[in-house]
């Protein structure tokens, strides 16, 4: 195989900044492949589905076939076995007809905003301020799963990382930064370290050389 295409079925619109970690790990694996990848964007229907079943098969129909499916869920405050579980019986749901390609379950913990937080560097090239020297709290990588609330720590070093202040610190769009922070991290290494991570990668590799694919 030549190339892989895959898609990624996820909670929100900011979830898009997976992409760029799945395509680091893909590479890291299969250098020779040319990799495309697809965010199933449900935003402008008329009646977007709601449950991940539904995702799922309206993601098929708009999108087409693909070699793999990769299916995110945030675990937030659940262990990572239970929203795992939660994507396998969503599968199951799906009629026995259905032609469904390999899936990975994409479960950060507690939620994505977790495995953005260990490059300072990213996050003030994000916030449109590669130079500043505010000081930004460094979070050990090992202790990033046990944080109780990821997004907001992140946000929060993402306004200290603009350097603004007053009425142009609380116009500020956070979100729009957050989403940014992966396109400048060129190695995502460190997230080895966490355990949700460890068992995200070694599935997928686990399925590139079932599939022959590495």
């Amino acid at each position: 195989m030549n190339e892989l295409r895959y898609i990624l079925v996820s909670d929100g619109s900011s979830d898009i900044s997976l992409l760029r970690i799945i395509d680091w790990v893909l590479a890291q694996k299969s250098k020779k492949i040319a990799v495309y990848n697809q965010w199933a964007d449900f935003r402008g229907l008329p009646n977007p589905p709601k449950g991940l079943s539904e995702r799922i098969l309206r993601c098929m129909e708009l999108y087409g076939s693909c070699d793999i499916l990769f299916i995110h869920r945030d675990a937030e405050r659940e262990p990572r076995s239970k929203r795992v579980r939660e994507i396998e019986d969503s599968i199951a749901r799906i009629k026995s007809g259905t032609n469904l390609p390999p899936y990975i379950c994409v479960v950060p913990v507690r939620m994505k905003e977790a495995w953005l937080l260990f490059d300072t560097n990213a996050i003030r090239q994000a916030a449109g301020n590669p130079n500043g020297r505010i000081s930004l709290k460094e979070i050990p990588v090992d202790q990033l799963e046990k944080l109780p609330d990821p997004k907001q720590i992140l946000y929060e070093l993402l306004r200290n990382a603009s350097g603004l202040s007053g009425r142009r610190r609380r116009k500020f769009n956070v979100a729009r930064s957050a989403i940014r922070i992966a396109q400048f991290i060129q190695d995502f290494s460190p997230l080895r370290k966490l355990p949700a991570f460890q068992q995200f990668e070694s599935e997928l590799y686990s399925l590139l050389e079932e599939e022959s694919w590495s």
